[in-house]
């Protein structure tokens, strides 16, 4: 039987292998703009901050996770809690089989089901391929800051996209921790849809 890819929730353990994705994108490129990757602990503290809260899904092909997918803070006033950012990493082997579109609608999906609004996802420049994917996504692009960071010999513009999940009402519910909707069916509808999807890629 040939391996297949699946999606899931990361737990701690997975901390390791999901760094070794991100650590080419925050060393390498721009698309981070942090100059050096975090060490394991550090990153296992960020995975469990952000997980607490908001779904992180991890994206495996057979045993080995291949791309990852999570929601964060957006800032910190109250009146921001029903908007988050979003981010999708994956390992270059899998590039363009689609695996980034399913994590992010099951992501989203996820993320109206706790109640969230909006979506915001800042892009470095210049990111074409990027850039086309969030629009391909249905983002629009809001703004951009000019020369906001350095990296590389270079000052680089960020631009940002946003994505309404949902039409906007009055007296909004506070949104729900992944924690509390993990038992929804709701939520594994998602999951199962989301791995059925997956499963049938080659």
């Amino acid at each position: 039987m040939r391996d297949k890819f699946t999606i899931r929730l990361i737990n701690e353990a997975d901390a390791g292998e999901v760094l070794e994705i991100y650590k080419p994108y925050a060393e390498d490129t721009i698309i981070s703009f942090e100059y050096e990757a975090p060490n394991l602990n550090e990153f296992l503290q960020r995975i469990k901050t952000v997980s607490s809260e908001y779904p992180w899904l991890v994206c495996l092909f057979g045993k080995m996770i291949v791309g990852y997918a999570y929601a964060s803070k957006h800032r910190e006033r109250t009146a921001y809690q029903w908007s988050i950012d979003a981010a999708v990493y994956l390992s270059p082997s899998i590039h363009g089989k689609g695996i980034a579109r399913i994590l992010y609608e099951s992501l989203f999906s996820i993320l109206r089901l706790q109640g969230y609004y909006n979506v915001y996802a800042g892009i470095s420049l210049p990111n074409e391929k990027s850039v086309g994917f969030h629009k391909s996504m249905g983002f629009e692009e809001i703004g951009i800051y000019n020369k906001t960071g350095y990296k590389h010999g270079n000052w680089h513009n960020t631009a940002w996209f946003q994505l309404h999940l949902a039409e906007h009402s009055e007296n909004p519910p506070i949104p729900k921790k992944i924690s509390e909707i993990v038992e929804f069916a709701e939520f594994r509808a998602i999951i199962n849809s989301a791995n059925q999807r997956a499963g049938s890629i080659i």
